[in-house]
């Protein structure tokens, strides 16, 4: 190679350059990509340049020599990396440039040229060169209207025509001489005579020209200005039949969704509706920041969207090239000091201070004398129902002619309760129904009395009626031979003493009913092929038919008198009830709803937990619900997972379950604009919309929607006070009110043990020395599932099995299992009523603005200077982008082995206790949920301030975890293909349990000396999972892509690496943990319908 390129440079013949030339063709043609990757490496390259100058200086130039030429670079060019900075360094541009100018009509030579301006316009700074110098207007002059000849040429010219649009200057030169408008006319001239769909290249090369046009502000508005959204809308609608065509669907797809206006958000303002007052507010805190908005300053969208094209742009780049930045920064928030990962002795506070919590582990000082050992003990607090705090409690249900006055609240004398009431008596509640046409006034006349909308027709339960229109009581479900810690009147009782910020009046009825696990399994949802794009055309609609669109009003909670004309044909909505989320519904088509979900309180973000009900509607009819206003770049509802629905009628008529509903669900970006002041500065974003068809089964039916089961903090304190009366003579239960929150609600501390065997001193001693386990539950609203799983844990604890009575006389069992409940009571997704994500204040936690915060790590404190560190911390959450039970640790050694970096101690010369593997391995072993796969045991920079990590770091428990259960269902084991229920997240905590019981054998001293072969596995273990360079443990920042590929892209665009995302608390900081198109072979041959 070396020798003929030699010849190559240093011969002056014509005839001996031609010969070598087709030589090197020869060679380059049949080596294929190695031989041409030699051929660069020699320096191949840099002499073609120089030859082509220097044979066009004396024009004519020799037409073969440049066919030679060109017929090289093409070759060349796409395997050197430099090959535009060296032809621009060359001057090679403008001859190439020149040669298309001048032989339009020759084909033969044409081709070549065109395709080596293609490779040259890749690199950006040459292809503004080119559009300088008319390299547009050239290709203008090439492509046409639909012509039965070839069509290689034309299909050049368009690839090199998109390759030059890429620039922005260029695609501006070409929206001010009128190209676009003569692009949709070219595609729809083709579009009309390629009948036979022989030429779908063409057009696809035609839409990418328009796709790279529409990328700046000023082509997006020439788009629609050129009639451009109904071109591509009625051109896509007709190829839709056809599998084939799907590439041009979705590229005209992602030109109208990325031309689509902006539109704003239906809301005076994006901050909750809600506002809790807080005594102190941190200077710069978020709440701060929230609050001193300069006045008349519009929070719901940007004045102007000028860093939009910003975003497109952002998309455009990465749409088919893998992101390596990406790659090559996703560990970026690893720790890397070593001293910060080593635990720590902090200086805490002085032990007088923490001497006030010895109250809540006042079982280490009891002596036990003067227990009766035979008889149950249980030590709850005095009843928290206090009267000043009751509320008058409406229940709705099926609606009535009667209207909303059957709903109204009881007397307005009664809404204010006077300090001299006693307490409401239980038998003073009563549910009954009201015979159509009449209104007795008694049914409200008492603080106690319910007031329960009739049946349909005024009719009972089953259809019938009284006779003489007399009333008759509603049978509501016997849930309780079901459910045994339910008991729906103490619910009512429990609930009118549960604060809220806007003063609930109102039950839902599945919290009242109670929710009874299903028998059946529920598959994860199987995508149905185009359901995204079915629905973005849908809202494309919108924009080409306005006059089919309705947007009527039909609840707001930002007017609470917001007029509904109750014609029969809407839905009616309600979330004004404990736990309820939901702000705004907008009626667009006549079974078609837009909704908006409420911020958390005290912020302006936040968007996921959904909990409301639904009235008034049509059997047998397909109805379609869009939440508009998500913020995660994507979701587990593109996976198979479905929304929850309860049917009062079915809980009537004996079935009162939560089950998974919905069909044509999927999750994409929508063209609601999202505010800089929402986006944390960042502008051009937008929200996403979640969507989902519901068929109801009855007639004037109600029922609830959720996004996952609901557990609200009544139920909590209920199922509490019922597992209370549970207590055997063998069991130690003992509730404490840890804490008062912001919202003046109890934050309920439980302890729960064995009681000693006597009051003998040996007896009193083994009881003294058993280890303490710490489990806390909740911290975060939105994840009902961590709820329904420490359910499961406590309803062990409890039970009277041989397995439950050993592990109570193993471990003390100090327990939180809602560490926020002002945030499960209001609706909220992440917050506390401070506006904070209270798992974010574990290393400085405020005693005003995060008391259960603030106290439980005091507790944790008190419990290490007495020398009674736990054993085992483990804060339960729930996971919305991953699949499976799993868990996330803390190592030294995995968090250094994830840098990569080098560091002045040698892992080796680390010394660890590999026992924080133990727990996750024997789950993995026991519970059908768990997945040690999906495990991980890396510090993070961003985690900093986690329960997690600073109960590591700080009060130095070595096993200490966020146990985290997903909210769709299982890829793995006994579920695999199964959506996860409350069944399997109650097992799930009983067999949490089991794993602890079998812990205690590898924990226990006396033992220890017989487990080092299992210590000796574990280290094994890392070894061989650190060997392995795909591995999937032990660090999601190295996870392969476990969810399956879809045939039809799914919408992740720009977005997808919010590097604050707050649900990533399992170490996830992009969006890894869900598939990235650009990764998957089928879609690299689509583009993405973004």
């Amino acid at each position: 190679m070396e020798i003929i390129l030699s010849s190559l440079e240093n011969t002056q013949d014509l005839q001996t350059t031609l010969n070598i030339l087709a030589i090197l063709n020869e060679l380059l043609t049949v080596g294929g990509g190695r031989r041409t990757g030699v051929f660069v490496s020699k320096g191949g390259t840099a002499i073609l340049l120089q030859l082509l100058v220097s044979s066009s200086k004396d024009p004519p130039a020799n037409e073969e020599l440049m066919l030679h030429i060109h017929s090289l670079l093409v070759k060349v060019g796409p395997k050197d990396r430099k090959f535009g900075v060296k032809a621009r360094l060359n001057g090679a541009l403008n001859v190439t440039l020149n040669l298309v100018k001048h032989n339009l009509q020759n084909y033969k030579l044409l081709l070549p040229c065109l395709q080596v301006l293609r490779v040259y316009s890749s690199n950006l700074v040459n292809a503004v060169s080119l559009g300088k110098s008319g390299a547009l207007e050239i290709m203008f002059e090439i492509i046409g209207p639909f012509s039965k000849k070839s069509t290689t040429l034309p299909k050049v010219a368009l690839d090199t025509l998109a390759s030059l649009l890429k620039s922005g200057m260029n695609a501006r030169r070409a929206v001010d001489r009128g190209y676009l408008p003569t692009l949709l006319a070219i595609y729809h001239d083709w579009h009309r005579n390629d009948t036979r769909h022989r030429h779908v290249v063409i057009r696809k090369s035609i839409l990418g020209c328009i796709k790279n046009l529409t990328n700046i502000k000023l082509g997006r508005k020439a788009f629609i200005d050129a009639n451009g959204m109904r071109i591509l809308y009625n051109t896509s609608t007709e190829c839709l039949p056809v599998r084939t065509l799907d590439p041009l669907v979705n590229t005209s797809s992602l030109i109208m969704r990325k031309c689509f206006p902006k539109n704003r958000l239906p809301l005076p303002t994006i901050k909750s509706v809600f506002h809790h007052p807080l005594q102190h507010i941190p200077a710069g805190g978020p709440v701060a920041q929230l609050y001193n908005q300069p006045p008349g300053v519009d929070d719901v969208v940007d004045e102007s969207d000028e860093n939009e094209a910003t975003e497109v742009d952002t998309e455009n780049d990465t749409e088919y090239d893998e992101d390596e930045t990406g790659h090559k920064s996703q560990n970026d928030d690893i720790e890397t000091d070593i001293n910060k990962l080593r635990p720590i002795q902090m200086g805490t506070r002085p032990f007088d201070e923490l001497r006030a919590y010895e109250y809540f582990c006042r079982e280490f000082s009891e002596n036990f004398e003067d227990d009766d050992f035979e008889s149950p003990r249980s030590v709850i607090p005095p009843s928290s129902v206090n009267s000043e705090r009751h509320r008058p409690i409406i229940i709705p249900t099926t609606p009535s002619p009667l209207g909303p006055q059957n709903r109204r609240p009881l007397r307005e004398d009664l809404l204010t309760p006077k300090s001299n009431e006693s307490p409401l008596e239980l038998d003073s509640i009563s549910i009954s129904k009201r015979p159509e046409g009449t209104s007795d006034p008694d049914l409200v006349s008492s603080l106690g009395r319910l007031a329960l909308d009739a049946g349909v027709n005024g009719g009972s339960a089953d259809g019938s009626q009284d006779e003489g229109g007399e009333q008759s009581v509603l049978e509501v479900p016997d849930t309780a031979a079901l459910l045994p810690l339910h008991d729906p009147d103490l619910y009512l009782e429990i609930v009118k003493s549960t604060c809220s910020v806007p003063a609930y009046t109102e039950v839902a009825y599945p919290d009242y009913f109670g929710h009874v696990a299903l028998h059946l399994r529920e598959p994860i949802l199987e995508r149905v092929y185009g359901v995204q794009r079915t629905k973005i055309f849908q809202d494309i609609e919108r924009l080409i038919h306005p006059s089919d669109i309705l947007d009527k009003v039909v609840y707001d909670l930002d007017n609470q008198s917001c007029p509904v004309i109750d014609n029969g044909e809407s839905l009616k909505f309600n979330s004004k009830f404990e736990s309820g989320n939901l702000r705004k519904a907008i009626q667009v088509r006549k079974f078609e709803y837009d909704l908006i979900l409420n911020s958390d309180i005290n912020s302006n973000h936040y968007h996921q937990w959904f909990y409301f009900e639904v009235g008034n509607m049509r059997p047998g009819v397909r109805y379609r619900f869009n939440i508009i206003n998500c913020e995660k770049s994507n979701s587990q509802f593109n996976y198979g997972m479905q929304v929850l629905m309860y049917s009062v009628q079915d809980a009537i008529n004996g079935s009162p379950h939560w089950v998974r509903t919905g069909s044509d669900i999927c999750y994409y970006k929508n063209n609601f604009s999202r505010s800089s002041i929402a986006a944390g500065g960042q502008k051009g974003k937008s929200y996403f919309t979640l969507t989902f068809t519901v068929t109801f089964q009855h007639k004037d039916d109600v029922c609830y929607f959720a996004y996952h089961y609901p557990y609200t903090y009544s139920m909590l304190k209920m199922h509490l006070e019922k597992l209370s009366a549970l207590r055997t003579a063998q069991i130690y239960y003992r509730q404490d009110d840890l804490c008062e929150t912001l919202g003046g609600n109890s934050c309920p501390l439980l302890t729960i043990t064995a009681m000693p065997g006597s009051s003998s001193n040996d007896h009193i001693s083994q009881f003294r020395s058993r280890p303490v386990v710490f489990l806390s539950s909740r911290v975060h609203p939105g994840e009902t599932n961590s709820s329904w799983v420490m359910k499961g844990t406590l309803e062990y604890l409890m039970s009277c099995s041989p397995q439950a009575q050993s592990l109570r006389e193993s471990y003390v069992f100090k327990i939180i299992p809602m560490l926020n409940p002002d945030g499960v009571i209001n609706g909220n997704h992440r917050c506390s009523l401070s506006g904070e994500d209270l798992n974010r204040q574990w290393q400085n936690p405020n005693a005003e603005l995060h008391p259960t915060i603030y106290h439980a790590k005091s507790l944790l404190q008190y419990l290490r200077a007495t020398g009674r560190t736990p054993l085992v911390f483990c804060d339960y959450h729930g996971h919305s982008r991953k699949k499976n039970v799993f868990m996330y640790g803390c190592s030294i050694k995995e968090t250094v082995w994830q840098t990569n970096v080098n560091t002045s101690t040698s892992t080796c010369e680390l010394h660890e206790d590999l026992g924080y593997r133990t727990l996750p391995k024997l789950l993995s072993q026991m519970a059908p949920a768990f997945s040690l796969s999906s495990c991980s045991f890396v510090v993070e920079r961003s985690k900093e301030a986690t329960a997690r990590v600073v109960v590591w770091r700080e009060i130095g428990v070595q096993r200490s975890y966020t146990m985290e259960s997903t909210l769709c269902g299982c890829d793995q084991g006994k579920y695999k293909g199964l959506q996860i229920g409350t069944s399997e997240l109650e097992e799930m905590g009983a067999q949490f349990c089991l794993a602890l019981l079998r812990l205690r054998r590898f924990t226990s001293p006396l033992e220890l000396h017989n487990h080092n072969s299992h210590l000796l596995d574990m280290e094994n273990d890392l070894i061989d999972t650190r060997s392995i360079p795909n591995i999937t443990s032990p660090t999601t920042y190295v996870l392969e892509e476990d969810e399956p590929a879809f045939l039809e892209e799914v919408d992740y665009s720009a977005e997808s690496n919010d590097e604050n995302d707050p649900d990533l608390e399992p170490e996830l900081q992009d969006n890894h943990a869900l598939p990235d198109p650009s990764s998957d072979s089928e879609f690299s041959r689509q583009d993405s319908l973004n």
